[in-house]
This record gives structure tokens, C-alpha cells and sequence, in this order.
């Protein structure tokens, strides 16, 4: 009899009938000891969240196995009637999900959704619950755990809420553990303490781990194996070692390749004449009040300074609740700032009200992370497009024949302005979002995380794009990040912020070069795969 906690064998589950394909995954095989880590890597589309669904039972329902058999500690799974797939989830499998916000209950209390799951599967009192629950808080490194039991998720930071999610699925210590892009997310700092954490939990509960992900850096911190997977095939199966070094499969070099260096490009020239961006001293506090009406000061941005040229890319890194996109709200005025001074080209803005700023709006343009929630998915691609530019004196005829040229721009057909964001996907609606903020002809561009949630393949053509743009508009680019590989690759200079202050910035290659503030040698130190990833690709 096998050993291994998880057994896939020859596993295929069908599309509904109509579509371009005919299967989410085919002829899939794979085995998980215990103690083990397999990565599971891919673009999207490419079956990976599909096969993990289908092993815990939660796959969607319009797709269908209709071949193979999955086995948990020998146990069939495809056959197992719902009642029984509830018995076994969180107890002999747990699942970590990529947004924890829609993983968590936002009406419940932390600690009654962990209770809740105890509750269903043990016969515990109340009070042993509550204290196993403390416990494990404290061992996923929960600050005040007994508070945390009584937060509710929007209480608690993106990394917390993570941890809460952990530890939900790792208490009543499964056989098999499964991670759907757990730390996409999340900053260097973060996801290196997540990834610790699972690694340790894993050592001590002997869980097997199937890691799905994107991120070619933490297969090279965490996998003992990895399975490449493209259009719901399986390409190539190996250890760590043979696929990043040896990679067989030429979709596998593919990826490779498309994952940034580390090392920066040589530097372009520095741009000269005035800053079409600037802000001076920029200060931004949030004043809160219990309901004694005392309050609370806190400084998320500290006096900070910095300039934008035309042609130019800054990138600005630092952990969540660093400053980084408090400064650029402040500096778009999204927020408004309680102190310092905001330029756009010569017009200084920071006091001015919304009736004066709207017509120098157009000025700067925004790119946020996730373009599902920036584009109305109840109006056609061309509609969102001519919108800011028909609000900024065009024709409607003029905006439609912008809006066809911007398709060119960002290469995407011209027919894709009568279609619907949802007939897209994430990294076309990335360009349509591009595109849209382009309509308002802006001279900065900011862009927020931008591709932080996509595909390494994905995100290299995005980033490409965004330097062609930038080479024909002149667009200075202000490009807000946590992964320090893409602001290797993108960023004329770095700015470092931390605790709402910058503590280090510099041209891109000298900064990368030779880290001087402590704090940005501890986040390069935490970049997964920093050390040796860059030389396999």
C-alpha cells in the first residue's frame, strides 16, 4: 500500500460543451509524501486552482471529472458523497486561499470562525476550543492573540488576516495541506515570514503541501518538487533542482525566462528640466475617536519629498503600512494631505478644491492592482475608454477614434472596445486599464501594485508595454510596488519608504548594488529566491 498522503491518477475534468477547450485539466498524475512540498506552477487558465477544487471538493459546478481517481491516504475522494468531503475538510485537508478577505467571514468574529470549524469536528468544550484557538494564534505569530480573537477581519492588516486564514487550516493538523497563491499580495517581509511559518507548521504535523503559485522565487525557497502545468496539461514533473536548472519542457523555459532579475538594466540617461510631478513635504494624519470622543493621532506619512521628470520611472517599495501608497494618494489628490505641497507641472494643487482641480485631472492617471474592480463590467471596454476623455473636452467621434488608436497602443484589437471586461482576461484587462487611463493624454501615470496578480509571463508583457508607452508619450511614471524584481527591471530610481518616512532612495543600479539603510538590506534579504534564482533563469 502507498505511502504518500495524496495520490492523482490520470485525472481530467471537462469544460462546459461550447467553449475554445474541452478540459480544465487532462490525464493529470502527481503523488505527495508526507513531509513533502509539491509547487504547482503555471499561467492562468492553466488548470492549477482547478485541480486543487477538485481534490477538496469544491469544484465549481459547471466542471465535471470524467476521468482518473484522486486518493487521500488511500481514501477516494471523487466518489466520496458531500457529507463526507465535509468530514475530511479541515481535518484531514485544509486549504489556504489567495485573498483572505473573501476566505473569511466579515460578520464573525476571528475566533468564531476558527470555532466554528472546531466545533463541527471535535466533541471539545467551549473553553478547551477558545484555549486551542489562543494557542495557535500564538503559534502562526499573532500579535495579542487574545484580541485578535475577538477582531473582525477588516480589523487586521492583509499579512494578519493571512495568518488567521493559516490557522484555520492547520489546527486540526491534516494530512495534506493546500496553498492557492497564498502570498501574491503580499510584501517581501510578509510573504517571507508566511512561507517560514507553513515550513515550520509542515515540519512539525508532517503535512504533505501542494503550493500553488506564480511566483518562480518561492518555488526556489520552498519546493521539493515541482509540477508545470499549461492549458490543464501537465508539462513537465521534477525536483526543484531539475526544473529551475534543467528544465526539459520548452513552456517551462518560457516561464523562466519571464521571471525579472534581480540585476538592473544599465542605466538610462537622467532626465532634465522642471518635474511634471513634484510633492514638498507631504504629510498625511489620521485622527480617530473612541466613543469617549479621545483621540488618536497617527502619522502615516512623514514630511516626505520627491520629484517626478518626464520619461522618467520611480518605483517606491516598503512593507505594507510603509507610507508608499499613502504619499501617492496624497499626491493625486485621492486623499487630501494634511500638510506640505503638491505640484502637477507648475500648478501647485494641494489646496485646491475639487471645483479647481477637476480640469487639471487629466494631468495625472492612475493604473490600480486589480482591474475587475476598476472597470464597470455593466459597460463595453469602449465605453470606459472615451469616458475620461469626452469628461475632458473631446467629441465623441474624437474619443472613439483615441480609443481605437490606444487599442493599437496597447495591443489589443480594435474590436475589443464593443466587448465586455469580462470576456477578458486578467492580463488583457490590465491593458484596457492601461488604456483607459491613457484616454485623459495624462503627463504621470501611477500605477499601484499594476501587476503584482499576474502571471510572470503576463506581467513581463505588461511591463514592456508600459516602457513602450512610456518611450512614445514621455509619461513620467510613478510605479508603486513590493516586489523588488520587477522595480529592478522597470525603475530608473528606487525610494524605500518605512513607518511612513523614506530611509533610503538612489538611481535604481547603485541602490540594488549596495543597500546602505538597514531596513532595505532586510528586504532584499527577504525577496524569495534572491540568492540563486536569478542565475537558473
Amino acid at each position: 500500500m502507498s505511502t504518500d498522503t495524496l495520490i492523482i491518477e490520470d485525472l481530467t475534468v471537462s469544460l462546459p460543451a461550447g467553449g475554445d477547450r474541452e478540459h480544465a485539466i487532462r490525464h493529470v498524475n502527481l503523488r505527495i509524501a508526507p513531509g513533502r512540498t509539491l509547487c504547482v506552477v503555471g499561467e492562468s487558465g492553466s488548470g492549477k486552482s482547478v485541480m486543487a477544487t477538485t481534490v477538496m471538493g469544491l469544484l465549481d459546478k459547471a466542471l465535471t471529472p470524467t476521468g482518473g481517481h484522486v486518493l487521500l491516504q488511500g481514501e477516494p475522494l471523487l466518489e466520496a458523497s458531500q457529507t463526507r468531503l465535509r468530514e475530511l475538510r479541515g481535518k484531514a485537508m485544509g486549504m489556504v486561499f489567495q485573498e483572505p478577505m473573501t476566505a473569511l467571514n466579515p460578520v464573525m468574529t476571528c475566533g468564531e470562525q476558527v470555532d466554528e470549524l472546531l466545533a463541527m469536528h471535535t466533541d471539545w468544550p467551549k473553553a478547551k476550543r477558545r484555549d486551542a484557538i489562543i494557542a495557535m494564534f500564538e503559534r502562526v505569530k499573532l500579535p495579542r492573540p487574545q484580541q485578535m480573537f475577538d477582531a473582525f477581519p477588516h480589523q487586521l492588516s492583509g499579512g494578519q488576516r493571512q495568518r488567521i486564514v493559516i490557522a484555520m487550516a492547520v489546527i486540526l493538523k491534516p494530512a495534506l495541506l493546500i496553498c492557492d497563491e497564498p502570498t501574491t499580495a503580499l510584501d517581501v517581509t510578509t510573504q517571507k515570514e508566511i512561507l517560514t511559518l507553513i515550513e515550520e507548521l509542515q515540519a512539525e504535523q508532517g503535512s504533505a503541501v501542494m503550493f500553488i503559485t506564480h511566483d518562480m522565487g518561492v518555488v526556489d525557497e520552498i519546493a521539493d518538487d515541482v509540477l508545470v502545468m499549461n492549458l490543464g496539461d501537465a508539462v513537465e514533473f521534477g525536483s526543484r533542482e531539475q526544473v529551475l536548472n534543467q528544465p526539459q519542457a520548452e513552456y517551462t523555459r518560457k516561464l523562466l525566462a519571464a521571471v525579472p532579475d534581480m540585476t538592473p538594466p544599465p542605466p538610462r540617461p537622467q532626465p532634465t528640466g522642471e518635474p511634471v510631478m513634484r510633492g514638498q513635504d507631504v504629510r498625511m494624519t489620521y485622527v480617530s475617536r473612541d466613543w469617549r470622543g479621545r483621540s488618536t493621532h497617527v502619522d502615516a506619512l512623514k514630511a516626505t519629498s520627491l520629484s517626478l521628470w518626464g520619461g522618467e520611472t520611480v518605483g517606491i517599495v516598503g512593507e505594507s503600512g510603509s507610507g508608499k501608497s499613502t504619499f501617492a494618494r496624497c499626491v493625486m489628490r485621492l486623499i487630501e494631505p494634511t500638510g506640505g505641497e503638491i505640484y502637477w507641472q507648475d500648478a501647485e494643487v494641494r489646496k485646491l478644491g475639487e471645483r479647481s482641480l477637476r480640469p487639471l485631472r487629466s494631468r495625472v492617471q492612475v493604473v490600480f492592482q486589480d482591474p475587475n474592480r476598476s472597470l464597470n463590467p455593466r459597460r463595453t471596454v469602449g465605453e470606459s475608454i472615451v469616458e475620461g476623455a469626452i469628461n475632458f473636452g473631446a467629441s465623441s467621434a474624437e474619443a472613439w477614434a483615441l480609443a481605437e488608436h490606444l487599442m493599437d497602443q496597447v495591443h489589443l484589437p480594435r474590436d475589443a472596445l464593443k466587448r465586455y471586461p469580462s470576456q477578458f482576461s486578467g492580463g488583457q484587462r490590465q491593458r484596457i486599464a492601461i488604456a483607459r487611463a491613457l484616454a485623459c493624454k495624462p503627463k504621470v501615470l501611477v500605477a499601484d501594485e499594476a501587476v503584482s496578480a499576474l502571471d510572470v509571463s503576463v506581467q513581463a508583457q505588461v511591463l514592456k508595454l508600459l516602457r513602450e508607452i512610456q518611450d512614445d508619450l514621455g509619461l513620467g511614471l510613478l510605479f508603486i510596488t513590493h516586489d523588488l524584481r520587477v522595480a529592478a527591471q522597470l525603475c530608473d530610481r528606487v525610494v524605500v519608504m518605512n513607518q511612513g518616512n523614506i530611509v533610503e532612495q538612489g538611481r535604481t543600479h547603485e541602490l540594488y548594488a549596495a543597500p546602505q539603510h538597514e531596513y532595505t538590506q532586510r528586504l532584499f534579504a527577504s525577496a524569495p529566491g534572491h540568492h540563486s534564482l536569478a542565475t537558473t533563469a
